[in-house]
């Protein structure tokens, strides 16, 4: 096994070392108890060679019966307790990469395919857990098969033990010179795998859009494609196992040839006695099923060393957006909703230019922000950095006067309730949905924020109501409907600080209005930043921010900005346009 594996075994196995302790004596047992057998047996066969005797006959039956029931019975004890072990280290590392991801910025989620992590969480775990159960026991059992079983048959005859093992060196040299390709083969079957897995999710995913534009038979073509190579990578993979796998079976069974042909020789010239021989090819098939096993040991043991590399790449990833190491507790109760800007910069990973530049702006306690501007000037960039979902640098951004880097992220986040573009719904009923952020919520809580996101009375429509199940995804709703479910999921939690980017976008102007001003006057305590494209909606706001090329270019309420001109005037004029053609 690879020295640097040892230690990332170890690490899974220590919480569970009682079972893989016990598994292991309980493995020792059955190969001690297994050299006794053939002794048995040789001085059996000896005694009744000299003198027959029925009784003696049933005396070592019995004898070999009883020892070999006891076999049993501690061979599936240690079976037990090994594979065990092995599921409780799949148990452990699912929970362990599930929570690792709860915890990974969602900029990882972007590079790393949900496919991909899919696969290492389920397929990989479950070749690591082969490793500790199936490889563990194979190993541990050839290893206490040759350490008891080669002396006893060295006391015996050491001409025939070393002749019938002379093949056994060719053997080992075999699985060294398959090892690498081996282990080759099956990186690339487990990457075909989370390939196929990639799209299989991406279309299931998006079927609606599939069909809509007819690419049906793109994508057939596209999984053809995808599982043609994974189906040519195990058909390589197949080819390397079954050449390897019976040449091991093979040569292994020449060392009872060997020791048929010799042995028959050292008996006719009483070298060697009938029991002793028929010990020595006890013996030797005692190693003959170890060492054909160890063909499927490798295996196994490849695709564990594979998945672990698979798998400890998630583990070993450091999220770049976490606690400080002395962070600040900000209760929700004590925040006040003061929201500031200094110098606020920052650029994507890989992009030339930023995507947000000493963006400066300060809005109060339970002031109705509007921030409207061209597309792709920052706007969202800017909603995302305030929880923290971008990493941004310290001493730029401010909640209360506290740099959000250095807040308590599960406070600085349960201060923000913030609902983005694309409104994101669970598959379960529309209520759970609402209270996602408060899963304690009663039934009159979840109306009221449904009332204040102007969608209870389309609810009460449905033929479940509030158990009306949303479907993948929300599908089953209008646009406009999951965008108003989502608004309620954040009134619900009832956070100081309330983001909306452009997260009304598919309802009318009057309904984003009037809305809009229930936030702005039955919500006295929120601070407000609305993120919209819909300036009548935004003419409403206490004040408003207009982003160009990432910077605030211009700020102040409806009827200011008109004096100012400039991009608010442009924005507003092509609005006023846009309602006339309608």
């Amino acid at each position: 096994m690879a020295r640097s594996k040892l230690p990332i075994l170890a690490q899974y196995l220590r919480p569970h070392w009682k079972g893989a302790a016990g598994g292991v004596v309980a493995l020792l047992l059955v190969n001690c108890l297994g050299i006794f057998i053939p002794l048995i047996l040789r001085n059996g066969v000896d005694q009744l060679q000299e003198t027959f005797s029925y009784g003696a006959v049933i005396r070592y039956a019995l004898l070999i019966a009883g020892l070999a029931s006891g076999m049993w019975v501690v061979r599936m004890l240690s079976r037990i307790w090994l594979f065990g072990v092995g599921r409780q280290v799949e148990f452990d590392l699912k929970q362990r990469i599930f929570s690792h991801l709860l915890g990974m910025e969602p900029a990882y989620f972007v590079d790393n395919t949900p496919g991909d992590l899919i696969s290492r969480a389920t397929s990989d775990v479950d070749n690591i857990r082969r490793l500790l159960g199936f490889a563990v026991l194979s190993l541990a059992n050839t290893i206490f098969a040759y350490a008891l079983t080669l002396p006893v048959m060295l006391s015996i005859s050491v001409q025939l033990t070393l002749a019938s093992l002379a093949i056994y060196p060719a053997m080992f040299f075999m699985v060294h010179l398959f090892s690498d390709r081996l282990r080759q083969q099956q990186l690339d079957v487990q990457q075909r795998t989370s390939d196929l897995s990639d799209l299989i999710q991406e279309d299931i995913s998006g079927m609606s859009l599939i069909k809509i534009y007819a690419q049906e038979e793109n994508e057939r073509r596209a999984f053809a494609d995808r599982n043609q190579k994974l189906l040519t990578a195990n058909l390589r993979l197949a080819r390397t196992r079954t050449t390897l796998f019976p040449l091991l079976g093979g040569l292994a069974s020449i060392s009872l040839l060997v020791l048929l042909w010799l042995g028959a020789g050292a008996i006719a010239n009483n070298t060697l006695s009938v029991g002793d021989f028929i010990a020595l090819l006890l013996y030797v098939e005692r190693l003959v099923f170890p060492t054909a096993l160890l063909g499927f040991t490798i295996t196994a043991y490849q695709r564990g060393e594979v998945s672990i590399d698979r798998v400890e790449h998630i583990l070993q990833e450091v999220p770049k957006i976490r606690d400080a190491h002395h962070a600040i507790p900000l209760p929700k109760e004590e925040v006040r909703g003061w929201v500031s800007a200094h110098h606020l910069t920052f650029t994507y990973p890989g992009a030339e230019a930023p995507a947000l530049q000493n963006v400066e702006f300060t809005i109060k306690p339970g002031e109705t922000i509007a921030l409207v501007g061209p597309i792709g000037v920052g706007k969202s960039t800017l909603a995302n950095a305030l929880p923290r979902l971008l990493n941004v640098a310290p001493n730029q951004l401010f909640v209360d006067g506290y740099d959000i880097t250095q807040i308590r992220l599960r406070d600085l986040r349960a201060a923000i309730a913030y609902v983005p573009q694309e409104s994101y719904l669970f598959s379960t009923t529309i209520k759970n949905n609402v209270r996602y952020g408060n899963p304690v919520a009663e039934l009159d809580e979840v109306e009221l924020a449904a009332k204040q996101a102007q969608i209870h009375p389309e609810i009460l429509n449905f033929p479940q109501q509030y158990k009306t199940i949303v479907g993948e995804r929300g599908i089953t709703l209008s646009g406009g409907q999951r965008q108003r479910t989502a608004l309620s999921r954040a009134l619900l939690v009832d956070a100081p600080i309330l983001i909306l980017d452009d997260a009304l976008s598919s309802v009318d102007n009057q309904t984003a209005t009037q809305i809009l001003q229930n936030l702005k006057t039955g919500t006295q305590r929120k601070t407000v930043l609305f993120i919209t494209h819909q300036m009548s909606a935004a003419a409403i706001a206490d004040r408003i921010l207009v982003m160009d090329q990432g910077t605030i270019v211009q700020q102040g309420n409806h009827e200011e900005l008109l004096s100012q001109g400039g991009l608010y005037q442009e924005l507003w004029e092509q609005h006023t346009l846009e309602q006339v053609l309608q």
